[in-house]
């Protein structure tokens, strides 16, 4: 009965199927993709590697942040910082991170471009293997964005293996220790 009564209104009135398809193009794009892998260290060497000193010994230069909180800036939950990104100053708020427990989350914004979180759950496989899933949802401030927004998503589902042969191969090269030492 509501179908038919649906259907009805829709012929009698043809211009609010274009309205509803024209809101919905007018709508911040909103995606959210995952990514997962396995690291071949116990989850009490893996974890660390998530905070934003941590990702420092193996996310390249490209990964500098600058941290707004704390002075000397260190991981710590509520750690506020910056990381150039082309022409962006993107900031980032870390809003867990418990390490022993596998967990981490940020808040990011890119202003007038988009917001999104990045989720972190680590678990142990075994007692030298570490399971890792990564979730970006992603947000456009502004429908301008909405092909940003939707590109980068669809990109966000393709890094696992990058990240985990980045990881593998800092961790393999001796010096895992003396970074992971040196954020304490």
């Amino acid at each position: 009965m509501m179908n038919m009564m649906l259907i009805l209104a829709l012929s009698l009135f043809p211009g609010l199927a274009r309205q509803d398809a024209e809101v919905a193009a007018a709508a911040p794009a909103h995606v959210s993709n995952s990514f997962e892998f396995d690291v071949h260290a116990p989850l009490t060497e893996t974890a660390p590697l998530f905070g934003p000193e941590g990702e420092r010994c193996w996310a390249g230069k490209h990964w500098n942040p600058v941290f707004v909180y704390p002075q000397p800036g260190k991981d710590v939950e509520g750690a506020v910082f910056t990381i150039a990104h082309g022409q962006h100053t993107v900031v980032w708020v870390n809003t867990i991170l418990d390490v022993a427990g596998g967990r981490m989350q940020y808040v990011v914004v890119i202003p007038e471009v988009q917001t999104f979180t990045v989720d972190v759950r680590l678990s142990p496989v075994a007692s030298a293997v570490t399971h890792v899933k990564v979730t970006y949802t992603r947000t456009a401030l502004d429908v301008s964005a909405n092909d940003t927004v939707i590109a980068m998503g669809k990109m966000d589902g393709t890094v696992g293996p990058g990240w985990q042969r980045a990881i593998e191969s800092y961790l393999k090269n001796g010096s895992a220790g003396a970074c992971i030492q040196a954020l304490k």
